[in-house]
């Protein structure tokens, strides 16, 4: 991104990352906001950062269309998740269905960027995911006090690999790992009922990975963790998690980073080459 944008629209999923992003986006010089907001989804302090708010239902495209334009809005971000069952639930609307039936295959990368497309066709560019996000993303290192042992090391170098696969096949972004042993790769569920599942499987000291994808296109799917993360790390006592430096979203990192000192957990950022610094 170069110029910041006078005006911008969210595209607001649920959690806290779309309203943080608005803060975000004031303090560094946009004037004006514009959130489309989802019912049943969209956090709805959503309407104390934005001057205008829009509210559809998950699946209303055109309705979605309609408001960008009628808003005046040129470029907007995706932030924040919608609860992936829900997806199988709702109602679409006609140029929903033709952009589905449009897809060879029906995958994160390929329904955000139809949807991408849909917006351009409207005048509405869409920016990157971590615009305005540079206080929330990390540098190569280990973000907490404690450092992962050399059992935990081993299973780190495996997640990578293993993660960098499963990313590659739009599987997901997120594997965990305890022992040389994959317990879960992240599916359609999501990263945090796949952590869930891992922690019965194999119990404590699991080590997770999220990562983005080679080539990962950064308008929309972004790795994101945040408190909540943490809180599902704690329940099945996780050692360790491992993120990417420069591609992940860390919501509130500074409270992150203390939680994860307070709960023994070693936060790690690797770089491209998968070394910490």
């Amino acid at each position: 991104m170069n110029a910041v944008p006078e005006s911008l629209g969210i595209i607001a999923g649920k959690g806290v990352y779309p309203y943080l992003l608005a803060e975000s986006a004031r303090q560094q010089g946009v004037k004006r906001i514009m959130t489309l907001a989802f019912k049943r989804e969209t956090d709805p302090r959503m309407r104390d950062v934005s001057d205008e708010i829009r509210w559809v239902y998950v699946g209303q495209l055109q309705r979605m269309l309609d408001a960008f334009r009628e808003c005046g809005v040129k470029q907007a971000v995706m932030a924040g998740q919608i609860t992936p069952t829900n997806l199988f639930r709702v109602r679409m609307d006609a140029r929903a269905l033709r952009m589905l039936r449009a897809l060879p295959a029906r995958n994160a990368h390929t329904i955000f960027g139809a949807i991408a497309n849909e917006l351009s066709d409207v005048g509405v560019d869409l920016l990157s995911a971590s615009a305005f996000m540079g206080p929330h993303m990390v540098d190569a290192g280990v973000l907490t006090d404690g450092a992962p042992g050399e059992a935990q090391q081993a299973d780190i170098a495996l997640g990578l690999r293993v993660a960098r696969t499963s990313s590659e096949l739009e599987i997901g972004q997120t594997v965990v790992i305890k022992e040389g042993t994959v317990l879960a790769v992240e599916a359609f569920e999501g990263t945090n009922a796949a952590i869930r599942r891992a922690g019965k499987l194999g119990g404590p000291g699991a080590v997770v990975v999220k990562l983005a994808k080679a080539g990962h296109d950064m308008r929309f799917d972004i790795p994101v963790v945040g408190v909540h993360t943490l809180k599902v790390l704690r329940k099945i006592k996780a050692s360790t998690l491992v993120v990417e430096a420069g591609r992940c979203i860390i919501l509130e990192r500074d409270r992150v980073i203390h939680e994860a000192n307070r709960m023994g957990l070693s936060l790690i950022a690797v770089g491209a080459d998968g070394c910490v610094s």
